[in-house]
Parts: structure tokens; C-alpha cells; sequence
């Protein structure tokens, strides 16, 4: 999953899910812009780590486990 998608997981916005998870705001930007220019890509291992922390924060089930 993308950081964007993980986010989206929440419902929060950039600012809220920044806050949430001490992520500086621009980091969630920067991770989620579609300008190849400014674009920098989210470490997978931290990618992982996100979205197993939100499924477990807003109890949503993990398709792994089933």
C-alpha cells in the first residue's frame, strides 16, 4: 500500500494523520505528491510498519491473517 492509500485507511487528513502518527506534515506530502519532481518515495519497511499500526489503531482487518 501507498502512504496515500494507508492515509486514506483513517479518513484524516495530511495534517491530522501528521499529527497522529509525529510525522512531520511535509513528509506526508512529500510521499504523496504526484509531481515526479518533488516526489520522494516512502521507505517500504516504513510503508509497512504505517499500515500495520493504522489497521490496529482503527481496527480494520488485516487480509493477511484470514
Amino acid at each position: 500500500m501507498t502512504i496515500k492509500e494507508i492515509r486514506k485507511l483513517t479518513n484524516l487528513s495530511q495534517a491530522d494523520f501528521a499529527h497522529k502518527y509525529d510525522i512531520p506534515k511535509r513528509t506526508i506530502e512529500n510521499w504523496e505528491t504526484e509531481n515526479e519532481k518533488n516526489k520522494r518515495e516512502c521507505p517500504p519497511y516504513v510503508a509497512k510498519m504505517l499500515e500495520r499500526l493504522v489497521k490496529i489503531d482503527f481496527n480494520i482487518a488485516d487480509d493477511e491473517t484470514k
